[in-house]
């Protein structure tokens, strides 16, 4: 795509992508938006689910609609960070060490069951989320933009499980799930996978060069200042809840900032509407919450505790902004 690369070009490709993605996953449209507004802000994102539920599937849609390079790793106990970073093996006939890149040198990452890996492991993803390089033998590598991690992990199951820390919670701009499909939408299912997989059949309908104009194009919308001022009142908000041990941080403003952009973007839309805040709220801050433990004992949840705040923030009024007039030749 051109520089000139528009809303109308970031809306095109979150169609082209939306529907190319759905012909592999049923009835999962409010979660193909995350996923795809996420890449869209240049954010990572945590699947939290039970097994068999299309996490995977979801992440190599994902990676083959946009036509981008796609590696798994799938974490266990005993995984090395050498393991996804990679590792320097000695040649003898040159007398050197060469490095040999690991599995994170793709554009799309899936750490599957992440929080089946040591900490020691799940750290070695911490420079290349926040940065998009790695440091290794005292060598930076740049990793090739679009860089995004999908890491999935089963809330249900927790033995031999190794909790991910908030600081790494933190690294991930949305955590959702994709839930059990309707009855309908299963027998559906059945139906499509009887003599393949649907997910064969998914080509590449943007390029990563798209996907990279898109991402400035998000950046470009308008956010009015009473949006901004809502976003950080709602994040304020968390902090001071009775029932917050440990509310948003800074980033979790920035992450909010940055995905209402890509869902104003994805909607033809120049500039963010509290609704579009309102839309991700859960998305994005509630893996960042900490409740007290009394809370917890009263059964108080964090749906409930983020749903109290959006109900308390005042909402702004916002006007569409006026176009800029240019003179008159």
């Amino acid at each position: 795509m051109s520089d000139g690369f528009g809303l109308a070009g970031v809306q095109t490709v979150a169609r082209k992508v939306i529907a190319n993605i759905e012909q592999a996953l049923i009835g999962k449209r409010q979660q193909i938006v995350f996923a795809l507004a996420a890449a869209l802000s240049e954010g990572h994102i945590l699947l939290e689910d039970v097994p068999g539920v299309a996490k995977t599937m979801l992440a190599r849609a994902l990676a083959q609609s946009m036509g981008v390079s796609f590696n798994r790793v799938q974490c266990t106990p005993d995984l090395l960070p050498s393991d996804i970073l990679g590792t320097s093996i000695f040649h003898p006939k040159t007398g050197e060490f060469v490095f040999r890149r690991g599995p994170i040198f793709c554009q799309i990452l899936l750490a599957d069951e992440i929080n089946r890996a040591t900490p020691r492991t799940q750290s070695a993803l911490l420079e290349a989320m926040a940065e998009g390089r790695v440091s290794i033998d005292g060598t930076t590598y740049r990793l090739d933009p679009p860089f995004l991690v999908i890491a999935t992990q089963n809330p249900i199951e927790h033995e031999g499980t190794f909790p991910l820390p908030e600081a790494q919670l933190d690294r991930f701009l949305l955590r959702f799930s994709l839930g059990y499909p309707q009855l309908e939408e299963e027998v559906q299912l059945l139906g499509r996978l009887q003599l393949e997989h649907p997910i064969d059949k998914i080509r590449p309908v943007i390029s990563a060069a798209d996907l990279l104009s898109a991402q400035q194009a998000v950046r470009r919308v308008h956010v009015e200042d009473r949006v901004r001022q809502y976003i950080v009142e709602l994040v304020h908000a968390t902090r001071e809840h009775e029932d917050v041990r440990l509310g948003g941080s800074p980033r979790a403003g920035l992450a909010l900032f940055r995905t209402a952009q890509a869902v104003a973007a994805m909607l033809g839309r120049g500039f963010v509407l509290p609704d579009d805040i309102k839309r991700i709220f859960h998305a994005v801050l509630g893996h960042r919450i900490i409740l007290r433990p009394e809370s917890r004992l009263r059964r108080v949840s964090v749906e409930d505790v983020l749903n109290e705040v959006l109900d308390a923030v005042p909402v702004p009024i916002v006007e569409p902004p006026t176009p800029k007039r240019t003179a008159s030749p």
